[in-house]
């Protein structure tokens, strides 16, 4: 495993200490790179709320590989508003927002959740508006050289995209009505092993349309060794489909040393990749 490609997830690892704290608890720990789900109480949040995350990932040391731009209430069950006809005006302001951080700190990839089934609500209405808010999120994340990623996610049984087929047809859809190409897979091990797919597959057959990969192990997401993930086995064929990007530790901590399972980590400190 090339340690120097691994980014830590700030909203799941580090929980014990304030949220400002965590970027330099993980550059201590030994990595060089950092990503966060949307770190503010709003969409559109305070000047100095903005500054504060800048600086704090700065001060660290380490780069901001990814962003969750703004989802709603995740402990109320809500996954993305990119959707809602009601909210999705929040998604389109955290996009500037995100765009701004990321420019400053270097960030490869944001991810749009693409938020749950509504009640009364048509799909195809929900799947219009998501493609055209999901082409506005992808030509900003363009102007920096960075991607939109659209993410499978399980528990929910309300949210559409379970399997990775699901949102790689949503991005080909903003492709073919919007000309954008950059909205793109993230293949979170944990979530599609959990939702059923065939993971090497996935892999194999969507290698050129995955943006970004998470991992933790099934079940409970933990760290890899405290489930049955086959995580070898799909490091290898990601290396082997000559993946270039990042890999997340997005698993909560089970174990007094969340990272004792890395072979040779902690890795020689640098943020270059």
């Amino acid at each position: 495993m090339d340690t120097l490609r691994l980014t830590v997830n700030c909203s799941i690892l580090f929980t014990d200490l304030p949220l400002l704290r965590r970027p330099q608890a993980a550059r201590d720990a030994g990595f060089g790179a950092v990503e966060f789900w949307w770190p503010f109480d709003s969409a559109v949040p305070s000047d100095r709320d903005v500054n504060g995350f800048v600086t704090a990932i700065d001060d660290a040391g380490v780069r901001l590989t990814h962003l969750n731009l703004a989802a709603g209430d995740l402990a109320a069950g809500d996954r993305g508003l990119l959707s809602h006809p009601t909210a999705s005006r929040e998604f389109t302001d955290s996009v500037d927002v995100a765009i701004g951080i990321g420019g400053q700190l270097g960030t490869a990839g944001f991810n749009a959740l693409y938020g749950n089934r509504l009640d009364g609500l048509d799909v195809d209405v929900q799947n219009e508006l998501a493609t055209t808010n999901l082409a506005v999120a992808a030509r900003a994340a363009a102007t920096i050289g960075a991607d939109i990623l659209l993410e499978p996610i399980s528990g929910i049984p309300t949210y559409p995209l379970t399997h990775a087929a699901d949102a790689i047809a949503a991005g080909e859809r903003v492709r073919r009505e919007h000309h954008v190409d950059n909205v793109k897979l993230l293949a979170d091990l944990y979530h599609l092993t959990v939702n059923g797919d065939d993971v090497e597959r996935v892999l194999v057959g969507f290698a050129d349309r995955i943006g970004h990969v998470q991992i933790a192990d099934v079940p409970g997401r933990g760290e890899p060794g405290t489930g049955t993930l086959d995580l070898a086995a799909h490091l290898a064929t990601l290396d082997a489909q000559r993946y270039p990007g990042w890999i997340s530790l997005e698993h909560h901590a089970t174990r007094p040393d969340p990272f004792d399972w890395i072979p040779g980590f902690p890795a020689p400190s640098s943020t270059d990749h």
